[in-house]
């Protein structure tokens, strides 16, 4: 069929809209923002000390295809190891409305809860989460909570026993704890009942506060310990 040339101009001009369209379509799509995601991270300790766990948590995120700055912002907050500081940087958080809360240790996941019955909150190095009244069950946490437990009570016990086969003369072990952590006497307890196996006598220091570890280390030195046990 051959085309009148004002219906070949027609056509041409059809095509040349249509392209147009597409162009504009394609370019709106383009320039459609990322969305960013905005997580709050809770550490008890300070920057410094948790540098090491920083960079692996921003390297785990980037292997989710979550870069900080990019597709992700990252409010950090860190008590510099003052208990008393939790509260009040869990809450703020939470007035930041963040998607989800990342604390680290139980208890910031206790300043966290405290803050917050809505926004997600995932928590690390739990030593005993059930226990702790933070989830319901491993199987089942509930609520808004959920994240990892590294059951560190069991293994107190064992570790007393490696200091043993370390240390074959092994008589007296330091042991430094926070009375004040959910999961102090569950620890306590195990490495009392291995110290009893082992025939070895314990030192128990409690350290409340940074400013108490010294004093700790000078009283385990004045018991004369063989070894440390944290």
């Amino acid at each position: 069929m051959l085309l009148t040339a004002k219906d070949m101009k027609k056509k041409i001009l059809f095509i040349a809209l249509c392209a147009m369209l597409l162009a504009v379509c394609s370019s709106a799509q383009a320039q459609q923002p990322t969305k960013i995601s905005r997580i709050g991270r809770l550490a008890i300790a300070s920057q410094s000390a948790e540098s090491a766990r920083i960079e692996a948590f921003r390297n785990g995120m980037r292997d989710l295809g979550y870069v900080e700055g990019k597709n992700i912002v990252v409010e950090w907050r860190f008590a510099d190891g003052k208990l008393d500081r939790l509260p009040a940087q869990a809450a703020e958080l939470v007035r930041l409305k963040l998607e989800i809360i990342v604390s680290a240790g139980s208890m910031p996941t206790r300043a966290a809860r405290a803050a917050t019955s809505t926004i997600p909150i995932v928590m690390c190095n739990d030593n005993d989460p059930v226990g702790d009244g933070f989830v319901a069950s491993l199987a089942r946490p509930g609520e808004n909570i959920s994240g990892l437990s590294n059951f560190a009570p069991e293994l107190s016990g064992k570790r007393l026993e490696i200091l043993r086969e370390v240390l074959p003369k092994l008589s007296r072990v330091a042991v430094i704890g926070t009375s004040t952590n959910p999961a102090y006497a569950q620890v306590i307890k195990e490495v009392e009942l291995a110290a009893k196996a082992l025939g070895v006598k314990l030192q128990n220091l409690d350290v409340l506060d940074s400013k108490d570890i010294e004093t700790a280390f000078r009283a385990a030195s004045k018991g004369r310990a063989d070894a440390f046990l944290c």
